[in-house]
């Protein structure tokens, strides 16, 4: 058990043998001891003060005796300022925790809890390639996923992709009227960017058929639905709906060049799926909850035919939910596959990792379920996230200002290369060993800094300032991993006793303290994460754990060390650092170099 929940568990039991009364955790806090004060964990008695009417030093005194008294192998001493109780260890105990767990590939995951949850990200559509916001979605996604099976999760990993719509025909309709038969084999070119480039160039041959409308007399609204490309495009929308063999062997080519490119971007940033689903085989989902609402007056007819729901009473408006004509809308087809998976899957949960620009659609997805007496409704959890920029500013697809995923990728890789050879550190290393360098540094930068930020916070991606060797980096915490490689490359050859450390009080250094302290929290952090479905709280942890390990190697030498016992203590402390930033950033999707 963590000491954190140890020490809560204790303080409840001692609270209620010393007054005689029922406490919870909520009765008080438990946090890590400030540095300008003495002590290990901190037990924060305001809360209980009015309650058991005597000053927070006299209950703090009255708790730390009891506590010392009842557990003296956990606590050898307290102090009390104010309305805060600061507990310190024994230096027994916490090597004891090292000796248990430094060499430990499983510590900080838990066994499973036989609880079975869906991850959704990605989503991309077919009409142009990933891009930065792709790319956290990407990271966001595939690292829930991760540290939901740290914390014992039976966890999907699931995509759906949006191949069919106005928005597909566009780049459909543009390549035919412009490409002369371009296919990715005969240019070179990845196929989403290609059709990427016919979605763009839809939106500039659009722009002048209006522009000439306009100036030929017609107002802007008539001439937006009477340009020829625009009626050409849903005619072309109309002939995929009816089956027309041409269309669909069109839509179908240029999706497989599509597909083929996003899988190989995904696999260059390490992101995958257990299953996708695609629009064109759900979209039709859902109609039949129409019948069943309007038959229990949940849903209701507009004179147009139309159905709609009133959410009103939930502070939210109408929603359509079928057209007169019977079509759907995409709320339908989203209600009709949040019931297929959950049906399919036997899910417990279902998370989907869409931008805070879909708040409302996931608060009304939500409501019409409930309303309708879906028994999953309540295990829907949109897992919201900010706007990503670049300091360029704001990007839009359809005038090609977007900076796509693969370019990116390609120049952070680059300045990896840079920073790294400005260093002059890797003069040794053969052309294989620098390429998987480079790879690992651009995109762990890259990973890092978009998963370090609360995913809730709209966001500037700063390529420069991610790769910084010396900030709040990736490359910060993998130099770290890899300088306490070559620390245990140096004393590998030496048969240290670590699994049999003996300390006395007061043979630990601060420093030293600290460190197994930190270490010790790890398990938090990852629960903490799930909890809270926030890596950057895995991120900002081995941001710490490497800066403080910096710290202690900088006074305290591990090779020389003033005795035996010492270079035991010290080596068994860089093993765990190095395992727990190894599987921490794991979490992350980053890799560590064993040297750099």
């Amino acid at each position: 058990m963590p000491f954190t929940n140890f020490i809560q568990e204790i303080v409840i039991k001692n609270l209620t043998d010393l007054y005689s009364q029922q406490f919870s955790e909520k009765d008080f806090q438990i946090n890590e001891t400030k540095p300008e004060f003495e002590g290990d964990y901190t037990v924060v008695l305001f809360a209980l003060v009015k309650t058991l009417k005597k000053s927070p030093e006299i209950l703090g005194n009255e708790l730390g005796t009891h506590l010392l008294k009842s557990y003296p192998d956990f606590f050898f001493g307290y102090n009390v300022i104010k309305g805060f109780l600061n507990l310190e260890i024994t230096e027994n105990q916490l090597t004891l925790f090292l000796q248990k767990n430094y060499n430990k590939d499983s510590f900080g995951k838990k066994p499973s809890n036989h609880k079975k949850v869906m991850v959704e990200y990605s989503s991309p559509n077919t009409n142009k390639p990933l891009h930065l916001g792709h790319l956290r979605n990407n990271f966001l996604g595939w690292s829930i996923a991760e540290i939901l099976k740290a914390n014992g999760y039976d966890v999907i990993k699931t995509s759906i992709v949006n191949d069919r719509g106005i928005h597909i025909c566009k780049s459909m309709i543009a390549w035919q009227m412009f490409a002369e038969g371009a296919t990715p084999e005969l240019t070179h070119e990845k196929g989403d960017h290609l059709v990427g480039d016919y979605y763009v160039k839809f939106n500039d041959e659009y722009k002048k058929e209006v522009g000439q409308l306009i100036q030929a007399g017609k107002p802007k609204e008539e001439a937006e639905k009477e340009a020829p490309i625009m009626k050409k495009t849903q005619q072309m929308l109309l002939g995929w709906e009816q089956g027309n063999p041409e269309v669909r062997a069109l839509w179908e080519k240029m999706n497989s060049w599509v597909y083929k490119g996003f899988d190989e971007t995904y696999k260059r940033i390490g992101s995958d799926f257990d299953h996708t689903f695609y629009e064109s085989n759900t979209y039709l989902l859902g109609k039949d909850f129409v019948q069943e609402g309007l038959q229990k007056n949940i849903l209701f007819k507009k004179e147009d035919g139309s159905v709609w729901v009133d959410l009103s009473d939930k502070g939210l408006d109408e929603k359509l939910v079928l057209r007169g004509d019977g079509t759907s809308v995409y709320i339908t087809q989203d209600i009709g596959l949040a019931k297929q998976k959950f049906n399919e899957y036997n899910l417990d949960k279902s998370i989907y990792v869409i931008g805070d620009e879909q708040l409302y659609h996931m608060k009304v997805l939500k409501e019409i379920c409930r309303k309708l007496g879906m028994p999953f409704a309540d295990d829907i959890f949109h897992l919201s996230y900010g706007m990503v920029e670049l300091t360029t500013g704001k990007m839009k697809s359809r005038e090609g200002t977007v900076v796509d995923a693969d370019d990116l990728v390609d120049e952070m890789i680059a300045t990896a290369e840079k920073h790294t050879e400005e260093l002059g550190k890797v003069k040794d290393f053969t052309q294989e060993e620098l390429k998987d360098l480079y790879d690992t540094l651009g995109l762990g930068a890259m990973k890092f800094y978009l998963l370090r930020v609360d995913p809730k916070k709209r966001m500037i991606f700063n390529p420069e300032e991610s790769i910084d060797f010396h900030g709040f980096t990736g490359p910060f915490v993998q130099y770290t991993y890899a300088r306490i490689q070559s620390i245990l490359k140096k004393v590998e050859s030496e048969h240290l006793a670590i699994d049999h450390i003996q300390l006395t009080r007061n043979t630990l250094l601060p420093l030293e303290r600290q460190l197994i302290i930190l270490l010790e929290k790890y398990v938090n952090a990852v629960a903490d994460a799930a909890t809270e479905m926030n890596p950057s709280i895995i991120a900002n942890y081995v941001f710490n754990l490497a800066k403080l390990f910096n710290s202690f190697y900088a006074e305290h030498s591990v090779a020389n060390a003033e005795n035996d016992q010492k270079k035991e203590l010290r080596v068994t402390l860089s093993v765990m650092t190095a395992t727990v930033i190894k599987n921490g950033l794991q979490l992350l999707g980053i890799k560590v170099p064993d040297r750099m």
